[in-house]
């Protein structure tokens, strides 16, 4: 015989278990938080001030898509000693300063620009193609006349340093990217394809990642790489976490590598051990190839956890906490 009172005393019994459960999980988020959130982290020793940028949103509660942002516009506008990044970057063969970048939030929104000229802040232009269009990628002429449209100065990138280099490299226009060049200290070490990649977690735990780039100095006009594709230089889910990358970007683009940091990560590996594995692979395809590039990952799990991994050693990362805002780490490599 069906009993009112009992399956009411039950139900409410269940319900305070349930409510308990809450409780419980809610303090295990909340404590995670106060170890591990907020949290910031860059790739590359130019990571640092970008970090900086990052934490002053971070730091007063606000989210980690609005940091990425403000944190990339540092580099690409305001460190002129930086050749790899926004208006100070190398142009192409032809000189012309060609920009790519990509913005991803928590919610899976996101976009991106790619050769785009005359824009220093692609990070800017990215986020507006991710709320403002319903697509996910302009390039080129297209990228340029939508940031005009949406109030963005339009300027000249090409800097006199730039374009001096530019001119010596024509004397011979040997194409032949430099390694590692933020660590080495040889005549052309600025010849570089250097990216930053940036990736934040928020008080409320929530990710969001960014990506920018000049891209490779000298570059056939219309080259794109990793940086502005997402899932090759930048990926983020939010149950599991974040990765990016920096280097050659077509051997990244090849193994589709952000997109498997991550997928390494759901699976159980560690932000380092998913990394590692990622430049594994380029290895394995093509080992003498990746004897002579740098591919580098960059990773951060959900519990605010991070690491990276490279093909070659010179590989550096910052991260930026409510401990330290400067801290720079070298990555660990195969080579």
């Amino acid at each position: 015989m069906y009993n009112r009172r009992k399956f009411i005393q039950i139900s409410a019994a269940g319900a305070s278990l349930a409510a308990l459960s809450r409780s419980a999980i809610a303090k295990t988020i909340s404590s995670g938080s106060a170890t591990n959130f907020p949290i910031v982290i860059s790739t590359w020793d130019f990571g640092i001030i970008a970090n900086k940028g990052a934490w002053k949103v971070l730091s007063t509660g606000g989210r980690a898509l609005d940091a990425i942002e403000a944190g990339a516009r540092i580099p690409e506008a305001e460190d002129i000693t930086n050749h790899t990044v926004g208006r100070t970057g190398l142009p192409d063969r032809d000189g012309r300063v060609t920009l790519d970048s990509c913005i991803m939030d928590e919610l899976g929104n996101c976009g991106s620009v790619a050769a785009m000229e005359n824009i220093a802040h692609p990070i800017s232009v990215a986020r507006l193609v991710m709320e403002k269009t319903p697509h996910v990628m302009l390039v080129g002429d297209g990228a340029t006349q939508f940031a005009v449209e949406q109030g963005m100065k339009k300027e000249k990138l090409l800097t006199p340093e730039s374009e001096k280099i530019w001119k010596e490299w024509l004397k011979t226009a040997k194409y032949s990217p430099v390694m590692n060049i933020e660590n080495g200290s040889k005549p052309g070490d600025k010849y570089n394809h250097d990216t930053i990649g940036m990736l934040a977690i928020d008080a409320k735990g929530n990710i969001s990642g960014g990506c920018t780039t000049s891209g490779m100095a000298f570059k056939l006009h219309g080259r794109v790489g990793d940086s502005p594709i997402i899932g090759a230089g930048l990926y983020v889910d939010n149950e599991v976490g974040g990765a990016t990358s920096t280097g050659v970007g077509e051997e990244v683009i090849r193994n589709v590598g952000s997109f498997l940091v991550v997928e390494l990560m759901r699976q159980g590996l560690s932000p380092e051990d998913a990394c590692k594995e990622a430049v594994r692979r380029i290895i394995k395809k093509k080992p003498e190839t990746a004897k002579q590039i740098q591919v580098g990952f960059l990773a951060i799990n959900k519990k605010g956890e991070y690491g990276a991994y490279a093909i070659q050693s010179g590989f550096s990362f910052a991260v930026c906490n409510a401990q330290q805002q400067d801290l720079l780490i070298k990555g660990k490599s195969f080579y």
